[in-house]
């Protein structure tokens, strides 16, 4: 058995500050929001906002992380958002979460809220061959929430100094920051991240601005020849998980 699969109890992820319970969510927490979570950047940020929330995995791990921040984490799905607010509630920091459920389209439109940082786990799949289960088919795939679409949510919600951080696979990745330079966007960060330093990339984090800003590019493989975490993972995750 794995080391992270330890972690895991009925219905959710245990974390060295707080549990995150997802029976109630169509995505589970995983690889991706944890990178995301413990990756982007959160100095002098103030308010921040978790697009499709989910569990609430991501905006719980900004909070540990940026300890005066105020965190508005937004997620369509009724049953995830309730679940979401129950892991605020029973975190350490429930008076600096807010669960909104609301649709991010309609809640980009309406706020008045601007944002330091944003981030997101978006769905990533093209409609094509539906899964069986329709609240995990409104997760992993883009449908009216297109990439195009989200990019325009950040933008009305983002402050002018602002970053708007990602993951994505790693194709999609590269089709989204094309995506974003050609509508405005500036790439600040990018992160190609790989099982392995011998492997392709797979994953991408992407920082985006709304100023013109250099880029600045890295890679991130996060397990060694030996399957043992790199020390770069690691450093990332020590503050989360339970073994390190």
């Amino acid at each position: 058995m794995s080391e992270q699969k330890k972690h895991y109890r009925k219905g959710g992820f245990t974390f060295k500050q707080f549990f995150v319970a997802h029976d109630q969510c169509a995505m589970k927490v995983g690889t991706d929001g944890v990178l995301l979570g413990a990756w982007a950047p959160v100095d002098d940020v103030q308010f921040a906002l978790d697009i499709g929330s989910g569990s609430g995995l991501v905006a719980l791990m900004l909070a540990q992380r940026q300890q005066i921040a105020h965190i508005d984490a937004v997620e369509l799905d009724v049953q995830a958002a309730h679940q979401a607010g129950v892991n605020f509630v029973d975190s350490p920091w429930a008076t600096r979460l807010n669960i909104i459920n609301q649709d991010i389209i309609h809640y980009s439109q309406q706020t008045p809220a601007h944002y330091d940082l944003i981030v997101s786990n978006p769905p990533y799949f093209e409609p094509a061959l539906a899964c069986r289960d329709e609240k995990r088919d409104q997760a992993r795939y883009t449908g009216t929430l297109t990439h195009d679409v989200l990019l325009q949510c950040a933008q009305r919600c983002l402050k002018e100094n602002g970053l708007f951080c990602l993951v994505l696979p790693y194709e999609v990745g590269e089709k989204v920051q094309v995506m974003a330079e050609n509508s405005g966007w500036f790439t600040a960060l990018r992160v190609n991240v790989s099982d392995k330093a011998t492997t392709p990339f797979h994953r991408m984090l992407l920082g985006l601005r709304l100023v013109n800003s250099h880029t600045k590019v890295s890679n991130l493989a996060l397990k060694e020849a030996n399957n043992e975490y790199t020390a770069d993972f690691r450093a990332l995750i020590q503050p989360f998980y339970l073994k390190y």
